[in-house]
């Protein structure tokens, strides 16, 4: 068997896996792409272990783990999406960067340099705690 067929097939399996998790917007279509770049490594080292007639079958054991992992993945990922789209009503992968928790120093307004707190806060702060310790049985 010739080397060159398959991994020129695992070249453009991976090559278009690639173009999928850059070009795309679904997170859905990138999560399929990533999948499409995962089997190409997996018949990159089904090839290899034909190739070079290996006893031990490595190549083959390494590809079982990346199919579990490969299936841990798209588990995982695709709750997260459909979580993301219960909540937000798209699963733009662009729209999920507001999803991101955003720094303190960007809360902070400009104007308010000194550290120390306002005794208003405190007090606000005080009584929240004080109702919901009341709250709790």
């Amino acid at each position: 068997m010739h080397l060159a067929y398959p991994a020129v097939l695992a070249a453009l399996l991976f090559c278009t896996g690639l173009y999928g998790v850059l070009a795309r917007r679904n997170a859905i279509l990138v999560l399929m792409s990533v999948e499409l770049m995962l089997n190409a490594v997996n018949l990159n080292l089904v090839a290899f272990d034909v190739w070079l007639r290996d006893r031990l079958h490595s190549g083959q054991a390494l590809t079982l783990f990346t199919i579990a992992i490969a299936a841990a993945e798209i588990g995982i990922g695709l709750a997260i999406v459909l979580a993301v789209y219960r909540n937000r009503g798209s699963s733009d992968v662009d729209r999920l960067r507001d999803t991101a928790e955003t720094d303190e120093a960007e809360t902070v307004p400009a104007g308010d340099e000194d550290d120390a707190p306002d005794p208003e806060d405190q007090a606000t702060a005080a009584a929240g705690k004080a109702k919901k310790a009341e709250a709790t049985p």
